[in-house]
C-alpha cells in the first residue's frame, strides 16, 4: 500500500484519511500526503491510513504506476481485519456535499465492524473554519494584492446546497477588506463568465492571478484553469484583455489549511 504512516503499532485506534484522490503524483504528495502527515504528527500514538473515493483514479494509478490505494470499502475491511476497534474517518473534502454524504452512507453500512466510528467534519464547517481559510488564502497570495491584480480562486462547485460555501467565503473576504479577491466555480455558481464580468466591471485590473480553491492542484487546475484550450480560465481571461498568472498549488500545501483538518480530528477524538 502507498503512504501508510505507521504510528503506535499496537494501538486499536486508527485514523483513516479519505480523499477523492488525484492522478497527479507530484501534487498528491504535497497536498493529500501533507495533510496525512500533519495528522500523523499531531497524533503519534495512532496509525494514519489512506483511502480514495474515486475508483477511476484508483484504477488509473494501479495500471499506470503500479500503486495500490484502497477505496472506502477496502479500507474499512482492511482496518477491521487488522483488529482496529475504534476508527476516526477524516475526509479532506471541502464541504458537506454529495461526496461527503456518500462517504457518510458508506460508513454507516460498515460501522457494525467497529466498536466506535466517528466521521470528521469537512474543511468548511463552522465560522472559525471560514475565517481560518480566508486568512490562509489571503496571506498566501498577499504579494499579488497590489490593486492592479484580481486574485481569482477556482472552486469545483456542486449541485448540493453546500455550494453556498463559495458565496459565503466571498462575503467574508469582502467584509475583511479583500476587495481584489474573487471566487468562481467550474461546475456551479458563480461561473467563469460571472467572474470575468465582475473583474471587467471594476475597470481597475490589468492582471489576473488564478489559483485553485481545491485541496489538490489536479486535473481541474491543470486543464480547466491553466490549460491553453478554448474555454479554460486562463484563455478566457487572456481573451478578455488581462495578463494572467496561474499558481499551481492546492490548498493542502498550506500549513494553515492542514491545521484545520488536524483540529477536526481532535474534535473527533473527543467523540470516540
Amino acid at each position: 500500500m502507498e503512504t501508510e504512516i505507521k504510528n503506535g503499532e499496537g494501538a486499536k485506534t486508527a485514523i483513516l484519511a479519505v480523499s477523492f484522490g488525484t492522478s497527479y503524483n507530484d501534487s498528491r504528495e504535497v497536498t493529500i500526503g501533507a495533510i496525512e502527515q500533519a495528522i500523523a504528527d499531531a497524533f503519534p500514538a495512532y496509525e494514519v491510513r489512506r483511502a480514495f473515493t474515486s475508483q477511476m483514479i484508483i484504477n488509473k494509478l494501479k495500471q499506470r504506476d503500479g500503486l495500490e490505494i484502497d477505496n472506502m470499502e477496502e479500507a474499512l475491511k482492511r482496518a477491521h481485519g487488522d483488529g482496529i476497534e475504534r476508527l476516526i474517518v477524516q475526509p479532506t473534502h471541502l464541504m458537506n456535499g454529495l461526496e461527503y454524504r456518500d462517504l457518510a452512507e458508506d460508513l454507516r453500512d460498515h460501522e457494525h465492524m467497529f466498536q466506535s466510528v466517528v466521521l470528521g467534519e469537512p474543511l468548511f464547517t463552522d465560522e472559525e473554519d471560514f475565517t481560518a481559510v480566508m486568512k490562509a488564502i489571503a496571506a498566501d497570495t498577499a504579494a499579488y494584492d497590489d490593486g492592479d491584480t484580481a486574485i481569482c480562486f477556482m472552486g469545483h462547485g456542486t449541485e448540493a446546497e453546500s455550494n453556498a460555501v463559495y458565496e459565503k467565503l466571498q462575503g467574508i473576504l469582502r467584509e475583511a477588506g479583500y476587495e481584489n479577491y474573487f471566487i468562481g466555480t467550474v461546475e456551479a455558481q458563480p461561473t467563469l463568465d460571472d467572474l470575468v464580468t465582475v473583474v471587467k466591471r471594476s475597470g481597475t485590473y490589468k492582471k489576473v492571478v488564478l489559483k485553485p480553491l481545491m485541496v489538490v492542484a489536479g486535473d481541474h487546475a491543470n486543464n480547466d484553469m491553466a490549460g491553453d484550450e478554448d474555454g479554460s480560465w486562463k484563455r478566457t481571461f487572456e481573451e478578455a484583455g488581462f495578463e494572467v498568472q496561474c499558481i499551481m498549488e492546492g490548498l493542502g500545501q498550506m500549513e494553515a489549511i492542514r491545521n484545520i483538518y488536524v483540529n477536526h480530528v481532535k474534535v473527533s477524538m473527543g467523540r470516540l
